[in-house]
């Protein structure tokens, strides 16, 4: 049984791993460090001022050439800490086995 309320399992990290924020128009960016993790957010310090977390949307930019991110929304800040939510394009994930058993057949009947 789950007592925090949370929907997801986080993953701590053993080491804190470093990624970037960044603005959803390129304008700003921010180091920060990934503490914990879930299909759903994650936990993360951030270096330098907060204040621009306060945009609707950013990206959590996980390599260095920005080829793997995450679409985020902040949730919680407390001092350097903050949480944020990932925002996926239609809002819910859906396995594989399901997509392929709603998609019809398009072999045709002889």
């Amino acid at each position: 049984m789950r007592f925090d309320g949370r929907k997801a399992l986080r993953v701590r990290m053993d080491h804190k791993q470093a990624v970037n924020l960044m603005g959803s128009d390129g304008t700003w960016r921010r180091s920060c460090f990934l503490l914990d993790v879930s299909q759903s957010g994650a936990k993360i310090e951030v270096e330098g001022t907060l204040d621009v977390l306060q945009a609707k949307e950013f990206f959590m930019l996980l390599s260095s050439t920005g080829l793997a991110y995450r679409r985020c929304e902040l949730v919680w800040i407390d001092g350097t800490m903050a949480g944020v939510h990932f925002i996926t394009a239609d809002g819910k994930k859906k396995p594989a086995s399901a997509k392929a058993a709603a998609a019809p057949n398009s072999t045709p009947s002889k």
